[in-house]
């Protein structure tokens, strides 16, 4: 028997963005209230390379694949939202991404070994480990809370939450209306904010028995190095828990993820929730041919006369 294929996708500014079995699509909605669409066949390595389809390799992979994806498309997004002397270009986005990457490898991992080092001659190596990881974890929490007071942020999380709720309400056979979405939960089993959190945990059990070298340097290194084989595990962990939640152990395992998504996902508006369904039905092969009546996404490039299907508010 087939297997499902299970739809997914990321917020980016004003809109979403859904990977289908073939292809991704992105929809924006534009100053104006219209909505726009971009679509692309999803190009992946592992189709050139079929060893990288293996268990855990396609783990790394694939989340290497959605960042560089996720950043091109953010970037499309800000500028399709934006006013015309708004735009970002590829320098702005570049320097954003290096600040995220320093960021991200000085909060979360040298700034948590540091502090683990100088405990070290105290609580051991186990201890030295816990606390590095429970540092990690809150301080991905704390970064969660303090950027989730931006306004713009608290957009993007909110189409985020209209990202789960669509793919909710598909899974569930429901009708693709803002209405019918509108019922549905903002938490999902496949986020990536479950996924993250998964990863922190998985490497606090990894480094107690792996990389317990005395120097700080030296264990960043270790850890940067071991990242792509834990972000494999924990994709295939998520993917199993993701078709096994009808089991009491998987859900208590998965409950600390979810709780977390109620800081990165936020109700959406019908309009909202419009945008990420436009996404969503742009990558459901053959949807728009088994229903006619509804209107079709106005893609990139064209024209109102040619697409008709410009939506306003």
């Amino acid at each position: 028997m087939k297997k499902p294929f299970y739809y997914g996708g990321q917020a980016v500014i004003e809109g979403v963005m859904m990977m289908g079995p073939k292809e991704y699509a992105v929809s924006v909605r534009k100053p104006d209230g219209s909505i726009i669409t971009k679509k692309e066949p999803v190009d992946t390595i592992k189709n050139k390379f079929p060893i990288l389809k293996w268990p855990i390799l396609r783990g790394f992979v694939n989340l290497i694949e959605m960042m560089v994806l996720g950043m091109k498309n953010i970037t499309w997004s800000a500028n399709q939202s934006g006013e015309e002397d708004e735009q970002l270009g590829f320098w702005g986005m570049f320097l954003s991404i290096a600040l995220a990457v320093v960021i991200v490898v000085g909060l979360f991992i040298a700034l948590p070994v540091f502090i683990g080092t100088w405990a070290h001659q105290t609580v051991g190596d186990f201890g030295r480990s816990f606390i590095e990881g429970i540092l990690r974890i809150a301080g991905f929490v704390l970064y969660i809370v303090a950027i989730r007071r931006l306004e713009d942020i608290r957009r993007v999380f909110q189409y985020h939450g209209a990202e789960h709720k669509s793919i909710a309400t598909w899974e569930h056979g429901d009708v693709l209306t803002p209405e019918a979405a509108k019922k549905y939960t903002t938490l999902h089993l496949r986020c990536g904010t479950s996924f993250m959190l998964m990863v922190m945990i998985v490497m606090i059990i990894v480094f107690t028995f792996v990389g317990q070298t005395e120097g700080s340097l030296g264990r960043i290194i270790i850890k940067l190095i071991c990242l792509p084989f834990i972000a494999g595990i924990t994709y295939e962990i998520t993917r199993w828990s993701a078709g096994h939640c009808q089991y009491r152990i998987v859900r208590i395992l998965m409950a600390p993820g979810l709780w977390l998504q109620k800081l990165t996902t936020s109700e959406p508006s019908l309009d909202q929730l419009e945008v990420a369904l436009m996404s969503l039905k742009a990558v459901i092969p053959g949807y728009f041919d088994e229903h006619p009546d509804e209107k079709r996404p106005y893609f990139e490039n064209e024209t109102e006369e040619e697409s008709d299907s410009c939506l306003k508010n």
